[in-house]
């Protein structure tokens, strides 16, 4: 070990999964992964035996956490739904619909903002040159970073919604129940 780490410290980002056994190592590969990949080349990511990462890709697979392309070769991905209803499930969990629906409120207020600010309904709709020569006193990489506020705020608030709904729905269930 050198001098500059130490057992307490994070993973360096070149091996950020040393340490790991092979199932994190494949997990977190498979976190990375943004398009359909071979478990040979999983496999060589994290050095360990492809029979070893189809293995764990079908585990994974069966829970939902990857999806599974069949071919020649058949090909693996991170499924995206699985950790957006992950997420629903924990907001929803985690807090009550009140709390839940006041983020619903904040996120709508801040979404409306930018909706006046920019006289559109959504970032796409907004040609950011010209906001920003609307709004001169904003450069460009403002309008950019109003964009990408406005646009997870959108994303935030449906999560949350979701989870409104889905708490309310389950404590109706547990009142009636």
């Amino acid at each position: 070990m050198s001098n500059t780490e130490s057992g307490d410290s994070p993973p360096s980002f070149e091996d950020p999964f040393r340490g790991d056994d092979v199932e994190q190592r494949i997990y977190g590969t498979i976190l990375q992964t943004r398009e359909p990949t071979t478990a040979s080349d999983i496999a060589t990511r994290v050095e360990c035996d492809p029979k070893t990462a189809r293995k764990y890709l079908g585990w994974f697979t069966d829970l939902g956490i990857v999806t599974r392309y069949d071919g020649h070769p058949t090909t693996y991905e991170r499924n995206d739904a699985y950790f957006e209803w992950r997420r629903i499930n924990q907001l929803a969990a985690e807090h009550s619909v009140d709390t839940l629906q006041k983020r619903v409120r904040e996120l709508t207020e801040r979404i409306d903002e930018y909706e006046e600010t920019y006289d559109a309904t959504t970032p796409a709709a907004v040609d950011a040159v010209a906001a920003g020569e609307k709004h001169g006193d904003r450069t460009i990489d403002d309008i950019y970073s109003d964009f990408g506020d406005w646009t997870t705020a959108r994303e935030e608030r449906k999560r949350y919604e979701r989870a409104r709904q889905q708490r309310a729905s389950t404590e109706t269930e547990q009142a009636s129940g």
